[in-house]
């Protein structure tokens, strides 16, 4: 372990802010659906695993990224608990969420923590559970956020903090656990959660539910950015195998909203 400089702690405030209100802004201004698939760009994702790497040891973040590919299974089970105990509006809806998607999460880590996976088998497992998850959610209509309502500063803050809180916890609890555990941790959804908590606030459950069920479709760029580190971390470092990975993941979501932007002109 290194204590790491006070430079790179603000580092980390930065980002994590940054990346959460850019992610709310293209929810509110834009579409939900936009937001969900950029919801599984690497964002939260790539902080965790650059930040391990920088605490504790690049080796150690590469073997937590091999985890960290199946982890994403447990992300799509979070949002799966959050859409079932979440529907009511409000505050209410919003502990209910959080209470079933932790639960839901917790739940599918402890079992993916029972297993060692390799790049291959941790890939296949959250490539078979994003097909099942795209088809549980298949039926949800898409929603766009009813009012475009400027961002308050106690939403500001409420999305800043708990994101900031989040990476944090995680780089901070990886210093104690195995390599298992630290890469399905990272794999939370650090950015989307303080996102959805705030849209589910201001516009209510269903632009939330939009948000959900497009997420299991961008989860190729976090797929991608893992596997991606996973090899590049021990032979480029952390700064370039960073780079790296985001290369990786921006190419394929860029190739997927190719794709999806073909099919839909296809059949209409």
């Amino acid at each position: 372990m290194v204590d790491v400089p006070l430079t790179w702690q603000l580092a980390k405030f930065g980002l994590s802010v940054s990346m959460v209100l850019g992610l709310g802004t293209i929810a509110v201004r834009a579409s939900p659906r936009i937001a969900g698939l950029l919801s599984g760009y690497p964002l939260g994702t790539a902080l965790a695993l650059f930040f391990i790497g920088l605490e504790i040891s690049p080796t150690f973040a590469t073997q937590s990224a091999v985890h960290t590919l199946a982890g994403f299974t447990a992300t799509m089970a979070l949002g799966a608990g959050y859409l079932v105990a979440g529907r009511q509006p409000g505050l209410k809806g919003v502990m209910g969420g959080l209470l079933g998607g932790f639960a839901a999460w917790l739940a599918v880590s402890t079992l993916l923590a029972q297993f060692s996976f390799t790049r291959l088998t941790g890939t296949l497992v959250t490539l078979c559970a994003i097909g099942v998850f795209s088809w549980l959610f298949r039926a949800i209509p898409d929603v766009k956020s009813s009012a475009r309502r400027a961002f308050s500063w106690p939403a500001l803050a409420a999305r800043a903090g708990l994101a900031t809180l989040i990476v944090f916890a995680i780089t901070r609890t990886a210093h104690w656990l195995p390599p298992e555990w630290a890469g399905t941790l990272a794999a939370f959804p650090v950015t989307m959660l303080p996102f959805l908590l705030i849209l589910h606030v201001g516009h209510g459950h269903a632009p939330v539910a939009t948000v959900i069920k497009h997420y299991p479709a961008g989860l190729g760029s976090l797929l991608s950015y893992a596997l991606c580190v996973s090899y590049t971390y021990s032979s480029l470092g952390l700064f370039w195998g960073t780079l790296a990975g985001f290369l990786a993941a921006t190419l394929w979501l860029l190739g997927w909203m190719q794709l999806t932007a073909w099919y839909q002109r296809r059949n209409t």
